[in-house]
């Protein structure tokens, strides 16, 4: 099977995807810095800069090498800051209308499987929302009832990281499913902070690694450093800071946002990571142990990349490409098992065959 990969971002889902055993042809993002740390780590998959709304289905026949898209998956997961709990701009955003876009070409195209993944948010906006929108226009297609969503945890396929993602698959024939967990409740236990970065050499807060790449950590401002170590090492956070250290926003017995400047326990899965997670103001981002936020390396780790991928650009800008990522691991996960669909798909349809033609033969 072949894919597309639609806002791929740094290659989270492609990674996993060919690492599925899916060739995936080529990525399509408007982000030309993440073109290097794309192509370098997913051999034989084209990064494509372009805006969505200029893609045509020539040019994607032309990636594709093929005169059809019926055996050829569509992935598309369209940033996600619209719809997430933590955007704070009062104004509508234009990234709103790129899911419908991505829609559009697929009603154009046709393709054999549709998948897409974003936060839960996006399902439960209120009214004919974008995500229903594009449910419909899926559905007056040729998806109708052939369409499954779920918000799913990455922790419960062996991601070491808290992250309830809607995941949503589609097919133009046969019934979709989505993959069982296999950790937690009556599986595996959930993979751990401990189990995925401890293994990384001590860092300073501000210093790179010579040897590891993207092992790095942002600078601590001094009185970061007093807070950093007022906290307590696994899952202390800034309630156990004496008074001279609180911030004048958490004063007066502020109980809210208390994972902002936290540290990581080690021995639990890691909270969501986002594309500011190497700066401990930005959530529970702190090593469990050290004076500092976790590298961007253990933040690709995180994520599930392999210590070899290595991330181009600058520091904020490789934070924001791994942040933005889906965890390598659960593109895998959904790789394979929309596979195994195409598989089923294509064992129903030969006894069908052999069904008619035994049929055939006996009546003459």
């Amino acid at each position: 099977m072949r894919a597309i990969d639609f806002f791929c971002g740094a290659g989270g889902l492609t990674r996993g995807l060919l690492d599925a055993g899916i060739s995936v042809v080529a990525g399509i993002d408007s982000d030309e810095r993440c073109r290097r740390t794309y192509e370098v780590n997913n051999e034989g998959a084209q990064f494509v800069k372009k805006d969505i709304r200029e893609v045509t289905l020539a040019e994607l026949k032309r990636l594709a090498d093929v005169e059809s898209f019926g055996e050829v998956l569509f992935a598309g997961c369209a940033p996600c800051s619209p719809f997430s709990q933590k955007r704070t701009a009062p104004e509508p955003s234009n990234d709103l209308t790129l899911l419908m876009e991505f829609g559009k070409i697929v009603a154009r195209a046709k393709p054999g499987y549709v998948l897409i993944e974003n936060v839960p948010g996006m399902a439960s906006v209120p009214g004919y929302s974008t995500f229903r929108r594009f449910v419909r226009l899926l559905e007056n297609n040729g998806y109708k009832n052939r369409i499954i969503r779920e918000v799913l945890d990455a922790k419960r396929y062996g991601i070491p990281q808290t992250r309830r993602r809607l995941v949503l698959i589609a097919t133009r024939r046969g019934t979709p499913s989505l993959p069982k967990p296999r950790y937690g409740t009556n599986g595996r236990p959930f993979r751990t902070v401990r189990q995925t970065i401890a293994r990384f050499p001590v860092l300073r807060a501000g210093y790179e690694h010579t040897t590891i790449k993207n092992h790095v950590a942002s600078v601590v401002t001094p009185i970061n450093v007093e807070r950093l170590i007022a906290t307590p090492e696994d899952g202390g956070d800034r309630r156990d800071w004496p008074r001279r250290l609180r911030l004048a926003c958490h004063a007066r017995g502020y109980e809210g946002h208390t994972d902002a400047y936290g540290r990581m326990w080690w021995d639990a899965p890691a909270p969501t990571l986002t594309g500011r997670c190497h700066s401990i103001s930005n959530g529970r981002y702190a090593h469990p142990a050290q004076r500092r936020g976790i590298s961007l390396r253990e933040a690709a780790a995180l994520q599930t990349f392999r210590d070899s991928y290595e991330f181009f650009g600058p520091h904020n800008h490789i934070a924001l490409q791994i942040g933005n990522a889906v965890p390598v691991r659960l593109g895998k996960e959904l790789g394979k098992h929309i596979l195994r669909l195409e598989k089923l798909q294509n064992q129903q349809k030969r006894r069908r065959r052999d069904r008619k033609k035994a049929n055939g033969s006996s009546k003459a």
